[in-house]
């Protein structure tokens, strides 16, 4: 079990490998129901295994392998999630589906998301949308809003923070704007890695380019992952930095608001 949703026995491995292929299994970390957090209302946010990237700051860098996650069966999640419906309904609450990166399970992804949705309930995917390729048109026709984590505005610290490329996230986001799908823009605010006024405003006017975005969120870097990257053995970069002053942040939030950009 993994909080009460069963776990597929994985003894037959061949039969796992075929049903995470179908979308019938996927590789899931954990989960947990949270309010006003990834999302209105109270949500199931779902974190899946596996993620392409590997930011400097990740304050979950046991999601980034896919070894990390147990098979879950679609619909015994889905089980789950009808079971709490009626909070959802009640708080204006839904599922969110995190990672790791969600869209590197885009079939798995799927089913979920169509069959929440046949419920009735609220959807949010939480992506860096470096994987965006990955989302079908029928993918996305069942998400109500995606949190896209804009992690810099220029190629160079895009790269050194991901070790991967920025086109990819902006060439999402400008298919989200003609998809229609609401936006909020998630932007974590590192001091000395993605301060730089510079980047930040490339971010702001990306965004405001983008009909669909309705917030953006400054989220002030935190040292809550240090022990996850000590547990798993990998080497934190980030040992020594500190989290951005009150000011800090509140510049950062007035170059999105220079934009007429909502921000939080």
């Amino acid at each position: 079990m993994i909080g009460g949703i069963p776990v597929v026995d994985d003894s037959d491995r061949s039969a796992v490998l075929l049903g995470t292929r179908t979308g019938e299994i996927g590789l899931v970390h954990s989960w947990e129901l949270v309010t006003a957090v990834d999302g209105p209302g109270t949500r199931m946010t779902t974190f899946l295994a596996g993620c392409p990237l590997r930011c400097l700051y990740c304050h979950n860098p046991d999601t980034m392998s896919a070894r990390r996650g147990v098979p879950v069966r679609a619909t015994d999640l889905l089980a789950k999630i009808y079971r709490y419906r009626n909070i959802f309904k009640a708080t204006k609450g839904g599922i969110t589906l995190s990672g790791g990166e969600v869209l590197q399970q885009p079939r798995f992804a799927e089913r979920i998301l169509r069959g929440a949705k046949e419920f009735g309930v609220h959807t949010a995917l939480d992506t860096s949308g470096y994987l965006g390729r990955n989302a079908t048109d029928d993918l996305l026709s069942d998400v109500d809003l995606v949190l896209l984590d804009v992690k810099a505005g220029d190629e160079e610290t895009y790269k050194r923070v991901t070790g991967r490329e920025l086109q990819p996230t902006l060439d999402f986001g400008r298919r989200l704007d003609g998809f229609e799908t609401e936006v909020w823009i998630r932007y974590v605010l590192v001091p000395g890695l993605t301060d730089d006024p510079d980047s930040v405003a490339r971010v702001a006017d990306y965004a405001a380019s983008l009909c669909n975005v309705t917030r953006v969120e400054v989220l002030p870097f935190h040292q809550m992952g240090r022990g996850k990257w000590h547990e798993i053995g990998m080497t934190y970069q980030l040992e020594d930095t500190q989290p951005p002053s009150t000011e800090l942040a509140e510049a950062t939030r007035e170059i999105f608001r220079a934009r007429a950009l909502t921000t939080y």
